[in-house]
C-alpha cells in the first residue's frame, strides 16, 4: 500500500453573515482542500485556510508547497506510517504551517479511512460529540444585545464576543451582550490583538467592577508583545488566554517561562497539524495551563479535525469550534453537523466526508 497521488482544490464558501474582528472582515471561507489518495483509491482530506491578516498563508503559498515540496516528498511511501510522514512533513520547509496542517490531518484521515474507524478513535478517543462556543462578532448589524439573545435561542451557553476593533465602545458592547446573555451564559472576549496592554487592563477591571463575569480574554495585545502579554496577566483575575502569540512548541514555551498567559488556543493551521497540537495540548497540561481547541475560518474539514482533536484529548474549556456553523452551505457531503453549541462527529470513517 502506497500514497498514488496528493491534489489539491480550490475552494469559496460564503458565509450566512460577514465575519468582523479586529484584524480583519470577511465573507466567504477561502481555502485549499489537500487530498491523498492510496494505490487502492481511498482518499484523506486536509485543509489549509486562507488567512493573511493572522498566519499569512495564501491559496497559492499553500498550493505551491504541497504541489512542489510535499508531494514528491510522500507519493510512494507507505500511509500507515503515520508518525515518520508527519515528522517529515513538519521539518520539509520552513513556515508553511497551514500546508502543513493540511497534509498532516489528510495523513490522518486516510489512515483512519483504512482502519475503518472516525478520526477521534484514531487519536485515541471514544467521543464524537464536543461542544463549541458561538463567536459574536465585532460589527453585529443587528447590534450585539439583538445577537447574543439569538445564539442563546440557538442552543449555544458560550458566547465569544470579538472586542478590539473600537476600544472606546468595547465596554458597552461587553455590558450590553452579557445583560442580553443572561447570568447562565458564558462570556469570553477576544480581542484579536486589539488593544494596547494598559488599555486591556483598563477595559478588563472595568468588566470586572461591574460584575459581566469574563469567563477569559483572548489575545488582547499584539501577538510579539509577550511582555505587554504578561503584564497584562499579571495585573487581572480573569484568565488571559494566548491565540496568536503561539504557534509551535518554541513559542509555547517562552509562554510558559513569561509566564505570559493562562492558557493556550491550539489550532491546527497554526502548529501544522495533529501531530504538533498534541504535543501543544501535553506541554500545557505539564505546565497547568489551560487549553481550548480552535480553527480558522474552516470548512468541515478542517473544524472536523480539531474537533476530533478536542473529543480525544478534551481541553480545560470549552473549544472553539463555530467556524463551519457560518457556512451559508457546506462545499463538501458528509462530515460533522452542528446540534445546538455540539459539534457531531460522524460515525463513518475518518473525517467522514467527500468533495
Amino acid at each position: 500500500m502506497t500514497i498514488a497521488d496528493i491534489t489539491t482544490h480550490r475552494v469559496r464558501a460564503p458565509l450566512h453573515t460577514p465575519f468582523v474582528t479586529a484584524l480583519r472582515r470577511t465573507t466567504a471561507v477561502e481555502t485549499l482542500i489537500v487530498e491523498i489518495v492510496d494505490s487502492d483509491g481511498r482518499s484523506g482530506f486536509g485543509e489549509a485556510p486562507q488567512v493573511w491578516q493572522v498566519t499569512g498563508a495564501s491559496l497559492a503559498g499553500s498550493e505551491a508547497c504541497v504541489g512542489e515540496v510535499l508531494r514528491p516528498l510522500l507519493v510512494g511511501r507507505d500511509p500507515g506510517d503515520l508518525v515518520a510522514l508527519c515528522r517529515a512533513v513538519a521539518g520539509a520547509v520552513a513556515g508553511n504551517e497551514a500546508a502543513k496542517a493540511a497534509v498532516d490531518v489528510a495523513l490522518h484521515d486516510l489512515l483512519a479511512r483504512r482502519l475503518g474507524v472516525p478520526l477521534p478513535h484514531l487519536l485515541g478517543g471514544t467521543a464524537l460529540r464536543v461542544p463549541t462556543d458561538v463567536t459574536l462578532t465585532a460589527a453585529e448589524e443587528i447590534g450585539a444585545a439583538r445577537a447574543a439573545r439569538d445564539r442563546v435561542a440557538d442552543g449555544f451557553t458560550v458566547l465569544k464576543v470579538k472586542v478590539g476593533a473600537d476600544p472606546a465602545t468595547d465596554l458597552r458592547r461587553i455590558r450590553d451582550v452579557r445583560t442580553a446573555a443572561g447570568p447562565d451564559t458564558r462570556v469570553r472576549l477576544d480581542a484579536n490583538q486589539g488593544w494596547q496592554p494598559k488599555e486591556a487592563v483598563r477595559i478588563i477591571r472595568a468588566a470586572q467592577d461591574l460584575g459581566l463575569d469574563l469567563e477569559l480574554v483572548e489575545q488582547p495585545v499584539h501577538h510579539r508583545d509577550l511582555e505587554g502579554l504578561r503584564w497584562v496577566t499579571s495585573r487581572v483575575d480573569v484568565p488571559i488566554l494566548a491565540d496568536e502569540s503561539v504557534y509551535g512548541v518554541r513559542d509555547l514555551v517562552e509562554v510558559i517561562r513569561l509566564r505570559a498567559a493562562d492558557m493556550v488556543n491550539v489550532k491546527l493551521a497554526k502548529c501544522g497539524g495533529l501531530l504538533p497540537a498534541r504535543t501543544l495540548l501535553a506541554l500545557a497540561e505539564a505546565h497547568g495551563m489551560g487549553t481550548i481547541v480552535g480553527t480558522m475560518m474552516e470548512t468541515p474539514v478542517g473544524v472536523g479535525a480539531a474537533a476530533s482533536l478536542a473529543a480525544a484529548y478534551g481541553t480545560t474549556a470549552v473549544a472553539d469550534l463555530d467556524a463551519a456553523w457560518w457556512l451559508a452551505s457546506s462545499p463538501v457531503r458528509g462530515g460533522l453537523v452542528y446540534d445546538g453549541a455540539t459539534v457531531v462527529l460522524p460515525e463513518s470513517a475518518g473525517l467522514g466526508l467527500t468533495l
